[in-house]
């Protein structure tokens, strides 16, 4: 793993038009090819943080970079680039009528030749097994095939990043662990949201718990997880695993 820095945060703070401070002067840096856990009750700020790394929302005061990129209204085509985001619902994600136009949209986007998309849509789909379903409408596929084909939408376009938000709130056990394996063959430096901390566990060599939109905690995954007081006092529980 490459020791450089992907991803500063510094004095980052947002609030929502009806007054509602989300972010709280967070500052956070995350290494390149790293995997980060980002854990908190609801409403503690997980997603609205993770929504500024893809320019999704502009930082109000403090800064953001990706790699040598800071991110604002001008740069944004290059961190959309350089970071995939995973949405909470695989719907936000898939919007043509069939699957294939769906994972090609992106490169088509971005000006890549059609030979390219060809082959690089073909390898994402049998990547992901879900070659068999590319000419079936989206909507026609099961949950679980909806969350992969929304995670195909971004490993298409090669990202540096990937984001996820609550990847596992749809899947049953078996798709659940057929994520956990891709992730963990990523080889990317990847960010996961999520209220799932087996997941978290399984998957993230760091984590840091947000608790009314500032970092309230930062660790490795065990020295967090493993935490039953900590956890509590920020409204969570220990791990399925650790329970008992």
């Amino acid at each position: 793993m490459s020791t450089g820095i992907m991803i500063r945060i510094e004095g980052l703070s947002f609030s929502y038009p009806d007054g509602t401070k989300a972010l709280d002067d967070i500052s956070l840096a995350i290494a390149e090819g790293s995997s980060t856990g980002i854990v908190g009750a609801n409403g503690a700020g997980k997603s609205t943080l993770v929504n500024h790394l893809n320019g999704y929302y502009l930082p109000q005061a403090g800064r953001i970079s990706i790699g040598n990129t800071l991110v604002n209204k001008k740069s944004l085509d290059q961190i959309h680039k350089l970071v995939g985001l995973l949405f909470q619902n695989p719907d936000d994600q898939l919007f043509t009528a069939r699957l294939y136009d769906d994972i090609a949209f992106g490169p088509e986007n971005f000006g890549m030749n059609k030979a390219a998309i060809t082959t690089r849509v073909e390898e994402v789909l049998r990547e992901l097994d879900l070659w068999e379903l590319r000419d079936k409408a989206p909507s026609h596929l099961s949950q679980g095939e909806k969350r992969f084909a929304a995670l195909a939408t971004i490993l298409v376009m090669n990202p540096e990043v990937i984001v996820m938000d609550e990847p596992t709130s749809d899947l049953d056990p078996s798709n659940r662990r057929k994520l956990i394996n891709r992730v963990n063959g990523f080889n990317k430096t990847t960010i996961t949201v999520s209220h799932d901390l087996d997941f978290i566990w399984d998957t993230c060599q760091r984590v840091c718990i947000m608790n009314k939109g500032r970092i309230a905690a930062d660790g490795t995954a065990k020295e967090i997880l493993g935490n039953r007081e900590l956890l509590e006092a920020n409204h969570l529980e220990l791990p399925l695993r650790l329970q008992g």
